[in-house]
């Protein structure tokens, strides 16, 4: 009997790898792939550098991984692809006023739908990645769910997948705790201390995010003012890109209160800094959605709704504005909503989809 064939995505982290070893044991015949969306490792240069010094894509594992599992493997150049879709959105958000969030751009545009387009040229039955997902029948039709390990849960940063992935995607460890990916990884004898969580910006690797943008479009640092509520100036900022609501350390202000960045107001060149108190906001616009369940845009709904990946999903209600829009009602007011990030709306565990927060 012919097995049935997957494409697996292949970082060189303990996620993937264990889940390449998982697809193995279910008697898949497994090909990795390894998308380098960044920096090249170089063997010669570096070979006594640790693999996760050499970049977001820990190749070297990678290979050992598929070789202890007797797995075809490859690297595919998607740097290219990276630029495009990931990093001058990053670089256009912040220096526009905007708090972008490159995981979700990267799974939409280069990682996942980079997978699935070449699984579709290969004639590859399914695609599998190592995020913390599952997928569900709902009336037939496979919808995206919370992970089991909902510390691990990454369904915030898979919100954007095309609704047509869907049937042919898995994600093996999805019912698994982390505490349960360690002992595989451990079972296969994987370098426990090499095998870092993946960072949050994979392309930062030097300093901050400030740092990068800084170095990639140095006329974002164009100085202007700190305002208060009332438009009065408090002092000097170093330019809009370095500054994101909730923010408070690195402005130099000394007012006797602690202040919050509030808004980054890019048409004046300004940011607007307040107390504690006023980072909390009741509602706020989504556009450029990605919605799994159409009766969304046709009626208001309750639903939960994560406003960033570390917090829990809150209680709210969606009130269809436009075809690509909505408003977003918290019951609980919100800390710090910040425009350009992503507001993901949940059923339970299910996953019925999402948008990007827009300026106030």
């Amino acid at each position: 009997m012919n097995r049935s064939t997957v494409l697996l995505g292949m970082s060189g982290g303990v996620d993937s790898s264990v889940a390449a070893a998982l697809l193995v044991r279910q008697g898949y015949a497994v090909h990795g792939i390894t998308l380098q969306v960044w920096e090249h490792e170089d063997e010669a240069v570096s070979p006594s550098k640790k693999w996760q010094e050499r970049g977001c894509c820990k190749v070297g594992i990678a290979k050992h991984v598929a070789r202890l599992l007797n797995i075809s493997h490859e690297v595919i150049d998607a740097r290219d692809m990276f630029r495009k879709g990931v990093i001058d959105d990053f670089l256009h958000g912040y220096t526009t006023g905007t708090t972008p969030n490159p995981c979700v751009r990267c799974n939409e545009r280069v990682k996942i739908r980079g997978l699935v387009d070449l699984a579709s040229s290969r004639d590859f039955t399914y695609v599998a990645t190592g995020h913390y997902a599952r997928l569900q029948k709902h009336q037939g039709t496979p919808v995206l769910a919370r992970a089991s390990d909902e510390r691990k849960d990454q369904t915030y940063f898979l919100y954007r997948l095309d609704p047509s992935w869907l049937p042919r995607l898995r994600f093996p460890l999805g019912s698994l705790l982390k505490s349960d990916v360690w002992r595989e990884a451990e079972a296969l004898g994987l370098p426990a201390d090499e095998l870092k969580e993946s960072q949050e910006i994979c392309f930062v690797t030097q300093g901050d995010y400030r740092t990068f943008i800084e170095k990639e479009v140095p006329e974002a640092k164009t100085p202007g003012l700190f305002i208060d509520e009332t438009g009065q100036p408090l002092g000097r900022h170093d330019g809009i890109a370095f500054y994101t609501p909730g923010q408070r350390r690195g402005l130099g202000i000394a007012t006797g209160q602690r202040l919050y960045v509030q808004e980054v107001r890019p048409a004046t060149n300004t940011v607007m800094l307040g107390s504690e108190e006023s980072l909390r906001r009741q509602e706020c616009t989504v556009s450029d959605l990605n919605i799994f369940v159409p009766h969304l845009l046709e009626r208001p709904t309750e639903v939960h709704v994560k406003v960033r990946y570390a917090t829990p999903p809150t209680p709210a209600i969606l009130s269809p504005l436009t075809s690509s829009s909505m408003r977003v009602q918290f019951r609980v007011p919100q800390r710090a909503l910040s425009p350009g990030q992503s507001a993901v709306f949940y059923d339970g565990d299910q996953v019925l989809g999402g948008g990007i927060i827009q300026p106030f």
